[in-house]
């Protein structure tokens, strides 16, 4: 498998882009190019293009990936603290359910944009998923070229 030079070039012969800075320009709700534009036009919605530096965002593809890293990190920062809280206090079940399940949804709800910002620029810095010019063909099935 061949790895992006960071500072240098892409293994694809074009200029390598800078993985963090995408990143942190996503999370941050802006265009991963240009840093100035708004990356979203609603909660999670993606807004077609940049208005600033019309960098094409429409053909992302974070799907699940988002909400998956969101599942990962609240389950393991709630269940931790959980069992935490559980061995130092002797609470009930109903005000261990007034405790978790708010802090779940607050948690989940406050990740979730700024990690698909962090994945929109991810894919955007590695020239993922149309970022590089290029149009993404569906492959056929192995049994079907044959």
């Amino acid at each position: 498998m061949e790895q992006q030079v960071f500072g240098g070039e892409h293994h694809s012969g074009r200029r390598a882009r800078s993985l963090m800075q995408a990143m942190q320009r996503g999370a941050l709700g802006r265009c991963p190019h240009c840093g100035k534009g708004r990356l979203f036009k609603s909660f999670v919605k993606t807004v077609n293009a940049c208005e600033v530096c019309h960098e094409e965002i429409h053909h992302h593809r974070a799907d699940d990936l988002p909400a998956y890293l969101v599942v990962v990190i609240v389950g393991h920062v709630i269940v931790g603290a959980f069992m935490g809280f559980e061995a130092t206090s002797t609470l009930s079940t109903w005000q261990h359910l007034a405790i978790w399940v708010p802090l779940t949804i607050i948690m989940s709800l406050t990740l979730l944009r700024p990690i698909k910002g962090a994945v929109v620029g991810l894919q955007w810095a590695l020239y993922m998923h149309g970022f590089g010019g290029t149009s993404e063909e569906i492959e056929s099935h192995p049994e079907q070229s044959a």
